[in-house]
């Protein structure tokens, strides 16, 4: 007779303890003030006003929805996770979600709203861990820590000037694939034949915003694939390339439209909506290509796989 498994508290048991922890949580984060400038930050708040053009984080308030997203698309399989762990395991989900207030007690020491915001994900995967087990916790690991892809890193935005010069050397090459005679001075493309007005590469066509919607995108992409953990690495590491591919398009195609068509479009116009409509089409399918070759080649080429009764018949 195989001995009983120590079952862990029931969902009775647990409710008062999840309610404490939400009001907690949604004190502190959404109704306490005092972080940020002059102290009138709640945390949430802080985070909320960093998604825009300024810090390019702009897709910032997709995170949350994306989290809420695969949190219902791994529905069924939580509701099927049983707790299987001693107590003793449970524990260390408390002691992650204290790191979590760690961080948050830091960051009003420091007044760093970036640090609560650090927390947080800690706290909802600790609490998480502590009160349904570690296969629960399994589950819910990515869509709670992909919080952290909201939040502005600084280095980030310093990368922004190398990005700028590599741009404008990437589009200048770009040009002379259509005939294009360009010459590039610092950020700046002036045309050889006077055919439009010089154009700069400012931050925001560097293909900083672009780099880091595209990273979030590959992320997510690489979590729900299914391959071997190495390939999703690759993956997600690939959306760098990538994104710098794109942007030279991007860049590329307003000079071609500038040399060959209205310049005036071209800048205003085009530079508005390229990014739609070559930007994110182009890197998506260079995405689903290396993905389709990862998992054993495009479609089209890839071998059929022989089933193990075909394989019995064939060798005799």
């Amino acid at each position: 007779m195989e001995p009983k498994q120590k079952s862990g508290p029931s969902a009775a048991s647990l409710l008062p303890g999840v309610i404490a922890v939400g009001l907690v949580v949604g004190f502190f984060y959404f109704i306490e003030k005092g972080l940020g400038p002059g102290q009138a930050y709640t945390p949430t708040g802080w985070w909320k006003s960093t998604w825009n053009e300024v810090t390019d984080f702009e897709h910032g308030f997709l995170v949350p929805l994306i989290t809420i997203g695969l949190i219902i698309w791994k529905w069924p399989r939580l509701k099927e996770a049983r707790e299987t762990a001693v107590e003793k395991s449970m524990w260390l989900g408390l002691l992650v979600a204290l790191a979590g207030a760690g961080f948050f007690v830091l960051a009003h020491r420091t007044g760093q709203p970036r640090l609560a915001c650090g927390g947080l994900p800690m706290i909802l995967w600790g609490c998480t861990w502590y009160f349904w087990g570690w296969k629960v916790a399994k589950l819910t690991a990515f869509p709670f820590f992909v919080l952290w892809l909201a939040i502005p890193v600084p280095q980030f935005q310093q990368a922004t000037t190398h990005l700028q010069i590599l741009s404008t050397k990437l589009a200048q090459i770009g040009c002379g694939w259509f005939g294009v005679e360009t010459e590039v001075r610092g950020t700046q493309i002036f045309s050889l034949n006077d055919n439009w007005e010089p154009l700069e590469i400012n931050e925001g066509c560097g293909g900083i915003r672009s780099l880091m919607a595209l990273i979030l995108i590959s992320t997510v992409w690489a979590y729900v694939a299914k391959m071997s953990l190495w390939k999703k690495a690759l993956l997600c590491v690939s959306a760098i390339p990538l994104a710098i591919i794109g942007n030279m398009l991007r860049l590329t195609s307003i000079f071609v439209i500038a040399e060959y068509g209205d310049p005036v479009f071209a800048r205003d116009t085009w530079h508005d909506w390229s990014g739609l409509i070559v930007f994110y089409p182009i890197s998506l399918l260079l995405l689903l290509t290396l993905h389709s070759f990862l998992e054993g080649g495009l479609t089209r080429f890839r071998k059929p796989q022989l089933t193990r009764r075909e394989v019995v018949k064939s060798t005799g």
